[in-house]
């Protein structure tokens, strides 16, 4: 059993930053695909940006250039900064990756983007 837990959400104007958090409560090097996703309402989940193969990472074409995700191995931790925020990123983030061919998901953290 895994726990993702995410942190870090909240209200900021349009144009503003916040860091989201998650923290895993296994090595995040026993996870595969690491990736932050999002939900708008009446809006399917979709992919923010991830980690993929070889240390790689891709980013959904909506944030690339404001958004980068990065991770503190010691702290188990992955990270999602996000700069440039537009009212359009407003959802429900979560955090997700597999372990043991199961994929876990976070509670997910509201941020709000006022114009």
């Amino acid at each position: 059993q895994v726990q993702l837990v995410e942190s870090g959400g909240g209200l900021v104007q349009a144009g503003g930053s916040l860091r989201l958090s998650c923290a895993a409560s296994v090595s995040i090097f026993s996870i595969n695909g690491m990736a932050w996703y999002r939900q708008a309402p009446g809006k399917e989940r979709e992919l923010v940006a991830g980690f993929i193969w070889g240390g790689n990472t891709n980013y959904a074409d909506s944030v690339k250039g404001r958004f980068t995700i990065f991770r503190e191995n010691a702290k188990n931790t992955v990270y999602l900064q996000m700069n440039s925020l537009k009212p359009e990123d407003t959802a429900v983030y979560y955090c997700s990756g597999t372990y043991e061919s199961t994929r876990y998901w976070g509670q997910g953290t509201q941020v709000t983007v006022s114009s």
